[in-house]
């Protein structure tokens, strides 16, 4: 669409589909100064329908004058404007007294491009966090463009810049706008035919619109349960009940975990939703999606392909969880207030769990299961797979997990079985950095009350030995299950292990450590295992023993590469006769 459009044309859908969302989303004033550089944002304002423009001469009596707009509009934001340099900086009072008596202002500002920063070029400053702390957020915007995502990106911008002003306490966001010449864009046809072509996200507070959305038994709803600091309990799992949905549960959601199991609770959705019929037969009519976003590529995927279902993101306020921009909208709300009021807009009858989608979901997770089992147990050597699904057989109850990042909590996703247990899982997902992984691991075993195991691979302890440090102070006992690939095991599953000449350097660094020289140092229990019998009686022997106690499992990156790609291209061929019609489920 974008790829024949002149730079005007893409300057015209850029500035008009921000505008054309700050206006649906409730803004109606505009205070603004005369600029060059903001003749984008400038010329769109004045041309829509929807916009009341308020022109100044000096922007620091401008910026005052919105502020006592938005004082006496109280809950309406009201946008400033101007171009780039010491203009933006004269904004900085108005803006500061925004902050501490709690008034939404919107600033917008206009800024040279990044090759023109740093080269003395005219009206051009550092505008990046200008106003420091008292913006309650700020946002780079990027270049212009008018690809499809480009355009949902700009929209949700918008939509969200209003409620984070709204959103109380009240103060204002600062968004800073890089713009190339030539500075004058086209016209643009604001909401009809442009909304059509670029779907529209939307997010409001439960309070505001408690059920806005239709859901009946027998429609094709989804539900994802992302990973969250809290656990969703029963009234997620009621909902799903009474529409007959499936859950697909990401282990740090907690749900795979909830006693009694409930058979709505899908597992092996990381390996079947690698399959492309797979996708484009499971299409839902609606998903509603809980907590942050998963943390399997194959289901983020997945969402993205049926971008245009409805999806619901349920979270807190503040956040907005969808990297991949396929929400449609989002909804401030605790997961219990949210589930309770489709609950009761709903009733009671529950759905018949043999209703055809959740069935099918059901089907294919059984077999999925099933394959990847048949797989793995074919080898009594310790793979990377069979850590996980050896662990969550042996784990005791109350039992917790603690999932390093990179491929630990990759495969914790795949292979990690629900259970009746009451088992919890942990992780640094938020930034999912490879560092502090060990003393996180630390701090859960301080506070949880079961057994705690840290499922890590060699390069993420090597950054974080120093952390078993705390568990000498701290009389702390723990499990770790070391899984020693000799280097970044997850490169080899991205493209980048096709540059055969420069992988090992730049992304497999093999390091060569022998780590059993920590149990001297640090004063803990260290066995390297090869065989699973070895590794199931390593584990058990573990959690009765006092201190922290390291497994170490050596494993090849080649190897696990090609196991990854077996257990895939086994459960393709269990799953995909369930949705092609070949043979009789």
């Amino acid at each position: 669409m974008a790829d024949n459009l002149s730079h005007a044309e893409v300057l015209g859908r850029y500035c008009g589909t921000f505008v054309d969302e700050l206006v649906a989303a409730g803004v109606e004033n505009v205070c603004l100064c005369p600029g060059s550089r903001s003749t984008p944002l400038a010329l769109t304002f004045a041309r829509h329908p929807g916009i009341k423009l308020w022109t100044h001469l000096d922007e620091r009596s401008c910026a005052y004058f919105a502020l006592g707009m938005a004082k006496a509009y109280s809950i309406d934001p009201v946008v400033i404007l101007c171009s780039s340099g010491t203009a933006a900086a004269n904004f900085l009072p108005a803006v500061v007294e925004a902050y501490h008596s709690h008034a939404p202002l919107i600033v917008l500002t206009a800024d040279r491009p990044p090759e023109l920063q740093g080269l003395g070029s005219n009206q051009t400053i550092d505008q990046q966090n200008l106003y420091g702390s008292a913006a309650k957020w700020f946002v780079n915007m990027p270049l212009p463009e008018a690809s499809e995502h480009m355009l949902r990106y700009v929209r949700m911008v918008a939509d969200r810049t209003v409620k984070t002003a709204r959103e109380k306490p009240w103060g204002p966001v600062h968004l800073n706008f890089p713009f190339r010449e030539p500075l004058l864009p086209a016209s643009f046809e604001f909401t009809v035919t442009e909304s059509a072509r670029t779907p529209r996200v939307t997010s409001t507070f439960a309070a505001d619109t408690m059920v806005p959305w239709e859901i009946e038994p027998g429609d094709r709803a989804l539900i994802v349960a992302g990973p969250s600091s809290l656990v969703y309990g029963d009234n997620l799992l009621r909902l799903a009940r009474r529409v007959g949905a499936p859950v697909l549960a990401d282990p740090l959601s907690q749900e795979r975990f909830d006693s009694p199991k409930w058979p709505e609770i899908i597992t092996t959705y990381d390996a079947f939703l690698r399959s492309p019929t797979l996708v484009e037969a499971m299409r839902p009519s609606l998903i509603l999606r809980f907590g942050d976003p998963p943390t399997s590529k194959p289901l983020a995927t997945y969402l993205a392909h049926h971008k245009d279902t409805p999806q619901i993101v349920v979270t807190q306020p503040g956040t907005w969880p969808d990297p991949d921009l396929t929400a449609s909208q989002i909804v401030y709300a605790e997961s219990w207030e949210f589930c309770d009021s489709l609950l009761s807009a709903l009733g009671e009858e529950p759905a018949s769990l043999l209703s055809g989608w959740l069935t099918d979901w059901q089907r294919i997770n059984s077999a999925a299961g099933a394959a990847m089992h048949s797989v793995i147990e074919e080898s009594s050597r310790v793979t990377e797979p069979s850590v996980i699904t050896d662990l969550a057989e042996i784990l005791p109850e109350l039992g917790s997990v603690v999932a390093g990042n990179s491929m630990p909590v990759r495969d914790i996703d795949s292979f990690f079985p629900a259970s009746e247990r009451g088992h919890r899982l942990f992780g640094n997902r938020g930034a999912s950095g490879i560092d502090g992984v060990v003393s996180t691991a630390m701090g859960v075993a301080a506070r949880a009350y079961g057994r705690v195991v840290l499922v890590i691979g060699d390069l993420s302890f090597y950054h974080d030995m120093n952390g078993l440090l705390a568990a000498q102070r701290f009389g702390l006992s723990a499990t770790i299950v070391l899984i020693n690939n000799d280097g970044g095991g997850i490169f080899s599953f991205l493209p980048q292990h096709e540059d055969a000449e420069h992988f090992e350097t730049l992304f497999g660094t093999p390091h060569g450590l022998d780590f059993s020289h920590v149990a001297g140092l640090y004063g803990v229990g260290f066995q390297r295992v090869t065989t699973r019998e070895e590794y199931r009686k390593a584990l058990k022997a573990s959690f009765d023993a006092p201190g922290v106690q390291v497994i170490e499992i050596k494993t090849d990156r080649e190897e696990n590469l090609r196991l990854h790609q077996r257990i895939w291209d086994e459960v393709a061929k269990a799953v995909e006769p369930l949705v092609t019609g070949e043979v009789t489920p």
